[in-house]
C-alpha cells in the first residue's frame, strides 16, 4: 500500500533529522514512532510491522549519527505495535510489569550498541546507576502520553481521515 511507503519514508526523514540537530533525535524517534500508532490503528496487518522494519534498517543504514536510529529500532519503533498487542491481551498490571522489562532491554540494547558499534562512548560508572530507573520514569510518562493520544486521536481527529476509510 502506497500509505505504508509513504509513512515509511516520513519516518526515514524525522530520523535523519534527529541525526542532523542532534538536541531532536529522541524526540524524532518519538515522533517516528507516531507514524506506526497511525498504521496500527488505520492500516493494521502486515503494514506497522513492515514500516518499523523499513524505516530501522534504512534509517541504520543511512542516517548519519546513529543515536535517533538506534532509539528507533530498539525501542519507539516497535513498541506501539507491542503496546496495542499486550494491552489488548493481559491485565493492566501484567501489561505494565511487561512493557517496563521490555522497555528495560531495550535501553540495554540500545546502550550496549551505542557503545560498541557506534560510538566510543565513555560514561562513568554511576551514570548507569540513574540510566535505568530515570528512563523508566520518562518510558512510564511516555506511554501515558501516547495513551492519552492514541484516544484523543481515535474520538477527535479520526474521521478526519476518512479517505482510509472508503
Amino acid at each position: 500500500m502506497v500509505i505504508a511507503a509513504v509513512l515509511s519514508a516520513l519516518g526515514v526523514i524525522l530520523l535523519a533529522i534527529g541525526s542532523l540537530f542532534q538536541v531532536l533525535d529522541l524526540s524524532m524517534a518519538v515522533l517516528a514512532s507516531l507514524l506506526v500508532i497511525f498504521s496500527v490503528i488505520e492500516l493494521g496487518g502486515k503494514y506497522p510491522y513492515l514500516i518499523y522494519a523499513v524505516t530501522a534498517l534504512l534509517s541504520v543504514l543511512l542516517v548519519p549519527a546513529k543515536t535517533a536510529a538506534m532509539v528507533y529500532l530498539c525501542f519507539a519503533g516497535y513498541y506501539p505495535i507491542l503496546k496495542a498487542k499486550l494491552e489488548g491481551a493481559l491485565s493492566p498490571a501484567l501489561a505494565w510489569v511487561v512493557k517496563i522489562l521490555i522497555f528495560n532491554a531495550g535501553l540495554a540494547v540500545a546502550l550496549f550498541a551505542s557503545v560498541k558499534l557506534f560510538t566510543a562512548l565513555v560514561l562513568p560508572s554511576t551514570w548507569y546507576l540513574w540510566l535505568i530507573p530515570a528512563g523508566t520514569l520518562v518510558f512510564v510518562i511516555y506511554d501515558v502520553a501516547l495513551t492519552r493520544l492514541i484516544t484523543a486521536y481515535l474520538t477527535r481527529w479520526r474521521h478526519r481521515f476518512t479517505f482510509l476509510h472508503k
